[in-house]
């Protein structure tokens, strides 16, 4: 039974809503005349209305034992935002134009993680359209979109959402969101959007009056759970993986990244997110292409991205944050909360080998032990970053690496990312080095619960960067502050940079050993004391030889004993990309010493099979 209302042509509508304990429940539709519709149980506490003579566009609202008027908890579209009506959609209008799409394959996937708000002055899904040719210029593959579902007010990250089936209206409407997704796949863009599954908003969140969509069984940062697992879970379980496959249904949406599903509670027997998996899986299959899921999760537990027929849920890949916290720590020297427990070469590398660095070894942030093994993985099924917007929007002032390490170590940070074999996400403006903060902004209309979130900033601070004192969140200029600034990219070390993440991107892809994301062909050597580190990369006889230096001064090394002879490819050092390298020769025989330079990399290709 498809939850919300459902256009069936003529003016003929079928409302649908899960109201169990609810003893009379009517819809009213306000447009274009005001009249209000009894509608009927049909078991498991659902309640549905056939009305004649309502037409898209129209708007209607829930009243709930004669005396509670409540949005749909389905709506589609909230033209006038969480507390006002919800409006009809008909989704069969829109002219598709991606017929022959089929996707892409996860292992192409090179991600590009936007916030709809801030990327663009105008702030829309359509603002972003004439930028798609410039993320193509770059070398991005899929571009993922944080939450995009109803929240309140105009300016939020999209993790206080209320309303998982309906499009944000500052954003636009459902046929914007549709033509950029379709402009994405005109133009071989995968598309991926953040779900939120861990809770919802506070303000505007209205479900309690509908079903039992909660449960005080446990507790999560944003309060109490959803109900997986607890009386009338069933159809809690439906409503949100029925909006999962409405999002690839009727958006067409390529992928979903499950927000913090550490959080998500399920003690039942088979758990939601296989559920998820299982019904994604059946829903690729109908559409004949393939539907991805990838998981935020902090917990380093393959058992997310395991195959079901191993005891697994089945995702698709998962965030390996452990990456990240290795690159940041090294870099920054941060020691603080959960960086105490990275800083050395030796993290990275285990990270570049394996994905997760805590595999069941002890966490001295955690004060246990943590995580399982990641080695027999495949390298696709990790995502990484060395920025995003939690790393960068949850620190108290938004520092992006640009404002926290030197230029020299911006391209070295890109280097370890873009020559991995895992999927690379790179966070909006990372690629030119954009200096503006990436903060944290709301717009809550209630004071009590806006002086709340600032209060839950503070202490959020305590473990991390707690000096000073955090921007209001509540601010219009918090929000403004955080939008990027498209026209640094033409000057300066922006430029060189951007130049620089395209170069990296291109020999990516054009590199058969670094194209493919394998982590069987693949060696990584940690040197602690010299605080290098060097990964070898190969398929059949192309052979890549990386050597990062990640100290001030420069490092003299041998190159492999195999006798090969070895191209410069790129140094991150030269001249053309703002260094002042003294390396001149673009050949190393067997018998050179290589001299990297300080904070610098140098990528190496067999001369043998060129």
């Amino acid at each position: 039974m498809e939850p919300g209302v459902v256009y069936r042509g003529d003016g003929r509508c079928t409302f649908t809503v899960w109201a169990p304990r609810v003893e009379i429940v009517e819809v009213r539709i306000f447009t274009p005349e005001e009249k209000t519709i009894p509608m009927h149980r049909t078991g498991r506490g659902y309640w549905r209305a056939d009305v004649e003579n309502v037409y898209p566009g129209a708007t209607y609202m829930y009243v709930l034992d004669r005396d509670t008027l409540r949005p749909d908890p389905a709506s589609h579209f909230q033209p006038e935002g969480v507390h006002k009506p919800s409006q009809v959609i008909d989704h069969s209008t829109f002219s598709w134009e991606d017929d022959a799409w089929r996707g892409r394959d996860i292992s192409e996937f090179v991600i590009y993680e936007l916030h709809v708000g801030t990327f663009t002055p105008g702030g829309t899904f359509r603002a972003i359209n004439p930028n798609l040719d410039e993320l193509i210029d770059l070398g991005i593959t899929a571009i993922e979109l944080m939450p995009v579902s109803q929240f309140p007010g105009a300016r939020n990250w999209g993790y206080d959402g209320v309303y998982p089936y309906a499009v944000q209206n500052s954003y636009g409407t459902p046929d914007d969101l549709k033509q950029l997704i379709n402009e994405c796949h005109k133009r071989g863009l995968a598309v991926i959007l953040d779900v939120v599954y861990n809770h919802l908003g506070p303000e505007g969140n209205y479900l309690r009056d509908f079903g039992i969509y909660f449960t005080g069984k446990y507790s999560t940062p944003w309060g109490e759970a959803i109900n997986f697992d607890d009386e009338h879970s069933d159809e809690v379980k439906k409503y949100f993986i029925d909006n999962a496959i409405y999002w690839f249904e009727k958006f067409h949406f390529d992928a979903l990244r499950l927000d913090a599903v550490h959080a998500i509670y399920d003690m039942s027997a088979k758990h939601v997110l296989q559920c998820l998996a299982e019904r994604t899986e059946a829903c690729s299959r109908k559409h004949k292409r393939k539907f991805y899921l990838i998981a935020e999760s902090d917990l380093n537990d393959t058992r997310i991205i395991k195959p079901i027929e191993l005891g697994g849920y089945g995702l698709d890949a998962q965030w390996s944050d452990d990456f990240h916290h290795s690159v940041h720590a090294l870099f920054t020297g941060e020691k603080s909360g959960y960086y105490k427990d990275f800083g050395g070469v030796d993290h990275l590398a285990k990270a570049l080998h394996e994905g997760f660095v805590y595999d069941g070894k002890y966490s001295e942030f955690r004060l246990r032990s943590h995580g399982n093994s990641s080695r027999e993985r495949p390298a696709e099924q990790f995502v990484i970053c060395t920025q995003n917007h939690d790393q960068v929007g949850n620190r108290m002032m938004g520092e992006r690496l640009t404002t926290l390490v030197t230029f020299d170590k911006l391209k070295l940070i890109a280097g370890l990312m873009l020559t991995s074999p895992y999927i690379p996400l790179i966070f909006m403006g990372e690629e030119y080095g954009e200096d503006n903060p990436f903060l944290y902004f709301v717009s809550h209309s209630d004071p009590d619960l806006v002086e709340a979130v600032r209060k839950g900033r503070r202490e959020e601070f305590s473990e991390f960067h707690a000096r000073g004192e955090a921007p209001d969140p509540q601010d219009e200029k918090t929000f403004e502050r955080s939008r990027l600034d498209h026209a640094k990219k033409n000057h300066g070390h922006h430029k060189i940079l951007l130049n620089f993440y395209k170069k990296l991107l291109t020999l990516r892809r054009e590199i058969p050993a670094l194209s493919i994301l394998n982590k069987d062909n693949l060696d990584v050597f940690g040197f602690e004391n010299d605080r290098v580190l060097v990964i070898h990369r190969w398929k059949q006889e192309d052979q890549t030889l990386i050597v990062f230096n990640t100290k001030r001064e420069p490092v003299t090394v041998k190159t492999m004993a195999n006798r090969n002879k070895w191209r410069i490819f790129i140094n991150s050092a030269a001249r053309e990309w703002g260094g002042e390298s003294k390396t001149t020769d673009d050949i190393i025989h067997p018998e050179d010493d290589l001299t990297v330079d300080g904070f610098s990399f140098v990528l190496l290709r067999s001369v043998n099979n060129l």
